[in-house]
């Protein structure tokens, strides 16, 4: 597993066609935005658990 620091604004990219971006919600939060495309499932990791 790797792991790295961010902060909002900054991202990851996975391939070439996944980024992976930090952003910061007006309550302070932090939050992933994910852009990939399409045919790529993104599941939630609580869901994902649920479900395997």
């Amino acid at each position: 597993m790797l792991v790295i620091g961010r902060k909002p604004g900054e991202y990851v990219m996975l391939n070439d066609d996944i980024m992976v971006k930090v952003v910061k919600s007006e309550e302070g939060h932090l939050r992933l935005a994910i852009d990939a495309p399409k045919e790529v499932s993104i599941t939630r990791g609580e869901l994902y658990e649920k479900n395997n």
